[in-house]
């Protein structure tokens, strides 16, 4: 049956779906618009379930804040094209402002929330996924709740937002602790906030290394007081491409690799254990200053370099953070 413009109008006004497959679904249903909304809900199964195994790193974060109630919440996608869409956008924004008002903690609890359309979340998202004909997902659903909460969306962009909690009213120092959290990527509040598993993988980390260096380094030393230039000699690679430049002897070359076996061997074998360890405590202590927020350089302070808690002590001699959440799709 012919198929009127007015109908095709009206039901692509309903479902958002584009001109060609509402055109398509309103023939098919013959012009019943019920119908057509279920074909057009049929294919957004069938698509998303063909593109299920596709990798979705683009979307939209968006954050809001209503009446102490925060939460973050991403739309994943394929494309920046589609993500960048008004249509998407919007639809993340629904879901998070159901999601805020229904004071939801899950994102499970989200995908069963029903929009004003009276459409189930996630059957929203899968409707959106046949429109566009990408997998689409929700992810990065975040809550903080209570006074003093200051949210930041990252240059506007919908790609990074944080949300920041602190013990006092301090808009201005929250908003750039949000800033802060966005900028220089915590792990953790504090130090005490790091998760034991991460402390012990980091931990680990410092003495393989602290040992390779100090090996490295009498191996080096070893190389050197033999008259030989060490850094010549620091590869197999080097070794062979400055033989070939005529830089170091074939000679001078086998008596490198010599020292470096049997000097590695026995430095290894006689690592003195406490200095090891001294030396891997002084890496933990950067690891923690470098990740930890309380601990971290302050990015958006007057030129000095005191950390975060520092700075904002001087804002307020009783202010804390008391919770920070940060989420992104961006690659990092």
């Amino acid at each position: 049956m012919a198929v009127s413009i007015e109908d095709i109008k009206k039901l692509r006004a309903m479902t958002g779906a584009g001109l060609a497959d509402v055109k398509k679904a309103l023939t098919e249903a013959e012009g019943d618009f019920d119908k057509a909304k279920d074909l057009l809900r049929e294919r957004g199964l069938a698509i998303a379930a063909k593109r299920s195994d596709r990798e979705t790193s683009n979307g939209c974060v968006l954050v809001k804040n209503v009446d102490g109630f925060a939460a973050t919440l991403a739309l994943k996608c394929e494309t920046d094209f589609v993500a960048n869409g008004k249509d998407f956008i919007q639809l993340t924004s629904d879901i998070l402002d159901a999601a805020i008002a229904a004071k939801a903690h899950t994102l499970d609890e989200v995908k069963e929330l029903v929009l004003a359309d009276g459409q189930k979340v996630q059957d929203a998202v899968t409707h959106r996924s046949g429109i566009t004909g990408e997998k689409m997902e929700l992810d990065g659903y975040h809550v903080l709740e209570g006074a003093n909460i200051e949210i930041y969306d990252h240059m506007g962009k919908h790609t990074l937002c944080t949300m920041v909690q602190l013990n006092k009213n301090l808009p201005e120092a929250g908003h750039k602790i949000a800033m802060q959290v966005a900028a220089m990527k915590p792990v953790a509040l504090d130090e005490a906030s790091v998760p034991q598993s991460v402390k012990d993988e980091e931990l680990k980390v410092a003495i393989e290394k602290t040992k390779e260096e100090q090996v490295e380094k009498a191996v080096f030393n070893a190389i050197k007081k033999a008259g030989i230039n060490a850094n010549l000699v620091d590869s197999d690679d080097h070794i062979e491409s400055n033989i070939a430049k005529g830089w170091l002897t074939r000679e001078d070359a086998d008596k490198a690799r010599e020292i470096r076996a049997t000097v590695a061997a026995e430095k290894a074998a006689n690592l003195p254990e406490q200095m090891i360890q001294n030396i891997a405590k002084g890496r933990m202590a950067k690891f923690f200053k470098d990740n930890c927020l309380v601990d971290q350089e302050f990015q958006f302070g007057d030129g000095d370099k005191a950390s975060v808690n520092e700075w904002l002590k001087h804002q307020d001699k009783e202010a804390a953070i008391v919770a920070y959440t940060r989420f992104t799709l961006a690659s990092e």
